[in-house]
């Protein structure tokens, strides 16, 4: 496949794109998210095309250095929120979703949102933002096999996708406790909600 409804640029350049501008596990790890995003945008009757071009581009800007993307940040995407400066894991989000429609031209706001909250998610996600969110967790390229299986099990259940988010977050949040690191409120806000849905 060379040309995207979403973009004039091809999949072959984006790729190659990244492999410049990515370490090669994050790069690998790429191609994995856009391999789960496409797998579950079929599970959910999502839009399939869409969903690859976000899976590969979501980490674009991961492996630039913390001062080059808070300069971008400061200079270009002034809505970002202080809790997000919190912890530097996640400052690649909003960068990588300015890269996708400066450097790639894609103008889709779907996109461009899944690839903005795909670290801290968000209340009210859409259901194709929840499947970019998840497929970062669960790829099959470079993620934990045991936790992929688990999430892939939650999908068969009833109301599957919220719970598989839900244990995102819910590991999510206990990794960063055990390492003492900063939570942003909107990351509580989205597992205080997920957590409603699936107790209902």
């Amino acid at each position: 496949m060379t040309n995207t409804v979403y973009t004039k640029t091809s999949i072959e350049e984006i790729q190659n794109w990244l492999k410049e501008n990515l370490y090669e596990e994050r790069y690998i790890h790429s191609l994995g998210v856009m391999d789960a995003s496409v797998e579950l945008a079929k599970m959910y009757n999502l839009d399939i095309e869409k969903a690859r071009i976000t899976g590969l581009l979501h980490d674009a800007a991961k492996c630039f250095s913390n001062e080059k993307l808070l300069e971008i940040i400061h200079a270009h995407i002034p809505e970002v929120h202080d809790c997000e400066l919190l912890n530097y894991k996640t400052l690649h989000a909003p960068v990588s979703a300015y890269l996708a429609k400066e450097k790639f031209g894609i103008q889709d706001k779907e996109i461009l949102d899944a690839i903005r909250w795909h670290t801290l998610g968000r209340c009210n996600m859409s259901d194709f933002e929840k499947i970019i969110f998840l497929a970062d967790k669960i790829e099959a390229k470079t993620r934990d096999k045991e936790f992929r299986h688990q999430c892939l099990e939650l999908l068969k259940e009833e109301n599957g996708l919220n719970k598989a988010l839900f244990k995102c977050f819910e590991a999510t949040i206990k990794s960063l406790v055990d390492r003492r690191l900063a939570i942003c409120h909107i990351t509580i806000d989205v597992y205080n909600e997920l957590l409603d849905e699936i107790s209902k």
